[in-house]
């Protein structure tokens, strides 16, 4: 898609209705997890767990099906009287025990709002979901939860729905393996996605004043709404305070003394507040590789967001931007049941680092070291690591350097790479 059939298609917003207007920038780009979710319920019978940002797409891929649907929302308060009552009302409500109606697609949306959402589910699937392809759609508790006692085990896989990247934009296609090969994609589509960032609406619309408001919008849910069902959080201002630092700060080591003494709550308040953005989808961290590592850092995480396009600083945006579309593979590939992979970095008390670490199976497998420049020179700290841990896969990632059509995974020594190949190869 080139950036002039991107930019043609907001003159429709002069003449629908807002909701349409959504509707149709979202279903400009297919969704690779539009993909994803039909597979899962010809391969498995299992419930569908889709989880991730607000905004991000959850709710139109869940809708993406071609079988007949229902959707029931937890806002809607005719759905919400339902599933209160129980998995007998929403049998009745649907018509489940009417011959000829058992073969339906059901979507719970926003269902993590109910406080008892997973009694509720684990009735309702015993009993029904036999013949149901059943997708339950969530942020924050969806995850939050499923780090308590699981009830639910067995009875749903999990989902984790990213932003768009680069090649999900190139090409929504599933393949049988985790590395793509390399395809072009236009350097203003790549431009386009560092300054509005990956959620499909701003992404597609590519206008700064849209994106503007968009985000502000967005924010105000994310704390006002999202925050408040999640937490017992009093001090939202300052909360805030911490997660504008977060923008300022992105990909450094976390100081949580510095925090602390900037927000003036203490270092323990610091740590929580933090695990709670990225509850809510704010924020990730990256934690140090330490496994035969000499002196290596053990403890200090380094934190991104999820929306790289707020990172005002053009060298953390490009860092965060990568750890994003790594994040991404990270998460697709676990939840595909590809094995079992990790995002970290790498940094010793001789202050030797690089950017991210992927693991396969706990053992290293690719290093990325991201640099702006189109430089020619290698980082020593690269080699060094590439030696120490055996890694298969080593690159330094050049932001500037033009797309070079050829297998960057072809490579078995370090290598500087274009990142539009590297990321065209991921997910």
């Amino acid at each position: 898609m080139s950036l002039k059939m991107v930019l043609v298609f907001p003159a429709f917003s002069l003449y629908l209705s807002p909701n349409k207007i959504t509707e149709n920038y979202k279903k400009m780009i297919p969704r690779i997890y539009d993909t994803l979710l039909n597979d899962h319920f010809i391969q498995n019978r299992q419930m569908a767990f889709l989880a991730g940002p607000r905004q991000v797409g959850k709710t139109t891929t869940s809708q993406a099906g071609d079988n007949e649907q229902r959707y029931l929302n937890w806002d809607n308060q005719a759905d919400r009287l339902a599933i209160i009552k129980g998995p007998d009302a929403i049998a009745e409500k649907l018509g489940l025990n009417e011959l000829g109606k058992r073969n339906k697609a059901l979507v719970f949306d926003e269902l993590h709002k109910y406080s008892k959402w997973k009694i509720f589910l684990k009735g309702f699937f015993d009993l029904y979901g036999k013949n149901l392809q059943i997708t339950v759609t969530g942020s924050a508790r969806l995850n939050v939860y499923k780090h308590g006692g699981d009830s639910l085990m067995g009875r749903y896989f999990l989902y984790r729905m990213h932003p768009l990247s680069v090649a999900e934009i190139i090409s929504p296609e599933i393949i049988e393996r985790e590395i793509r090969p390399p395809r072009k994609i236009e350097n203003d589509l790549i431009k386009q996605l560092l300054q509005f960032g990956g959620f499909p609406e701003p992404y597609i619309r590519a206008d700064t004043r849209f994106y503007n408001r968009w985000k502000n919008l967005r924010l105000e849910l994310l704390f006002n709404e999202d925050l408040r069902d999640l937490s017992n959080i009093q001090e939202i201002s300052q909360l805030k305070v911490l997660a504008e630092i977060l923008k300022q700060q992105a990909g450094q080591l976390t100081n949580y003394s510095s925090f602390s003494n900037s927000i003036n709550v203490s270092v323990d308040t610091i740590r929580r507040w933090l695990s709670t953005l990225e509850y809510i989808y704010y924020s990730f961290s990256v934690r140090p590789w330490f496994n035969n590592v000499p002196k290596s850092l053990r403890k200090q995480p380094k934190i991104y967001l999820w929306d790289w396009s707020m990172v005002p600083d053009k060298g953390a945006r490009n860092e965060n931007f990568i750890a994003s579309h790594l994040l991404k593979a990270v998460h697709f590939w676990t939840d595909g049941g590809f094995g079992d992979y990790g995002l970290f970095y790498l940094r010793d008390k001789n202050k030797r680092e690089v950017d991210f670490l992927i693991t396969k199976n706990d053992r290293p497998w690719i290093l990325v070291e991201v640099k702006t420049s189109a430089s020619n020179r290698l980082s020593p700290h690269l080699k060094y690591y590439s030696q120490l841990l055996k890694v298969k896969h080593s690159f330094q990632v050049s932001m500037e350097a033009p797309y070079v059509n050829q297998d960057c995974f072809d490579e078995d020594t370090p290598v500087i790479v274009p990142a539009s190949t590297l990321l065209s190869q991921l997910i």
